[in-house]
């Protein structure tokens, strides 16, 4: 396989891209849309063959939870589509705007990045989610899926490559890595020539190898360890609805809740009521001493590094603190920057909370769930980014643009 071509072929069609008109692209969405509907019972086939595979091969449950494309999942993802198709195209847009005295008009417009290189493990939707929105936003794109869901992903994207070329765009505007080498990872992180921002979607190991060997910008994102604190004025029967929303609908995914901080005040009352709901659901509690001490056979004794630790199950990790600087304190400490959540009927020591933890998103009174492109109204997401430039949570059209000045003037020179 030819990486340097294939980053060649990605340019050229970013090219031609980024000048396609907002109905054209999609045109082309939709009849993705259609394709990907009336190959369903391929696409299903084909995942069926990476799930038995992951089995044999003793992928954990929450991997092969993600690694999972059956039929009402692939209408979610095909409904989140076609809201992308809804949604107002950003490239073009003009802002800040101003006429300078010496008669030059000065504004910003989007256009798109170029060509983004995604890097992710086993999720064939974002196979799906990266194409729509790469698409929409003028963007090619090289997709680079783990072994584990190699079948799934190559009809995938044979499907959207048809649906591309029957509207009249590049085939070339979506392309796989079908080899599993882990050297081209390598390889695809030196193309700077050719490929604009790269996205790593996968574990700590992955991103950090990015980090360090990418010669291409790196958008770092996806890995959760999430927070909620029980404030001491929380509504406990309220509260506990959330943590059990936070912990229980999806617990294999990176906004899930991994650890509960309740507040001493309250922790007598909260930790039994939390057990008595959770235990009978299958969630199982990993405690420091305060709280091992309220809940005892309920729980283990928590070890060295379990509050690091992004369980991607239904573990639990709870611990009990003494106020909100010691919730704040624990949460910079071990918070990965995801996901991070207050309950509380206190407005001040909300937005304290708000004020002082440095998450790309934080909930007062809400499960960290709703951390999601589709939530959040942006369609699908690319990734959810927990750093600070060049986007921040979830990436929908607006972070794949980027913008450029222009400067307008009648023969204008400089004095």
């Amino acid at each position: 396989m030819n990486l340097q071509e294939i980053g060649k072929l990605a340019k050229e069609a970013s090219y031609e891209l980024a000048i396609t008109e907002t109905r054209q692209k999609n045109a082309a969405l939709e009849a993705i849309a259609v394709a990907l509907e009336a190959h369903e019972d391929e696409i299903v086939a084909a995942n069926k063959e990476d799930i038995q595979a992951g089995v044999d091969a003793g992928l954990s449950p929450a991997l092969l939870d993600r690694l999972l494309l059956d039929g009402p999942r692939l209408a979610a993802i095909i409904a989140d589509l076609r809201s992308v198709i809804n949604l107002s195209d950003p490239v073009g847009d003009e802002f800040d705007s101003a006429l300078l005295e010496n008669g030059l008009k000065l504004l910003k417009r989007r256009v798109p990045v170029g060509v983004i290189g995604v890097i992710y493990e086993a999720r064939p939707n974002v196979t799906i989610d990266i194409a729509a929105l790469c698409l929409k936003t003028g963007n090619a794109s090289i997709l680079r899926g783990g072994k584990e869901t190699i079948r799934s992903n190559m009809v995938l994207v044979k499907v959207i490559q048809s649906a591309l070329v029957a509207s009249g765009l590049p085939k070339t505007a979506v392309q796989y890595i079908e080899n599993t080498d882990r050297a081209l990872v390598g390889e695809l992180l030196k193309m700077d020539q050719f490929v604009d921002m790269i996205i790593p979607r996968g574990n700590s190991g992955l991103q950090q190898f990015c980090k360090e060997n990418s010669t291409i910008p790196v958008i770092i994102g996806g890995i959760g360890i999430c927070h909620l604190f029980a404030e001491k004025t929380a509504d406990i029967d309220k509260a506990i609805a959330i943590i059990e929303n936070a912990k229980v609908q999806r617990p294999s995914v990176c906004n899930a809740l991994d650890t509960l901080l309740v507040e001493q005040n309250i922790a007598a009352e909260f930790l039994p009521k939390l057990a008595a709901r959770l235990l009978p659901l299958g969630v199982s509690f990993v405690a420091e001493e305060k709280a091992k001490a309220i809940l005892g056979d309920d729980a283990r004794l928590a070890e060295k590094d379990d509050f690091s630790t992004e369980w991607l199950s239904l573990t639990l990790g709870i611990k009990v603190v003494d106020n909100l600087s010691e919730a704040l304190m624990h949460i910079r400490q071990h918070s990965s920057e995801h996901s991070d959540g207050i309950l509380t009927n206190d407005f001040s020591i909300a937005n304290k909370f708000i004020n002082s933890v440095n998450s790309a998103a934080v909930y007062v009174n809400a499960s960290t769930r709703f951390t999601d492109g589709s939530q959040f109204g942006l369609g699908a997401e690319v990734a959810v980014s927990t750093q600070k430039l060049h986007a921040r949570g979830p990436m929908g059209l607006k972070e794949l643009t980027t913008y450029k000045w222009i400067g307008m003037g009648d023969y204008l020179v400089r004095n």
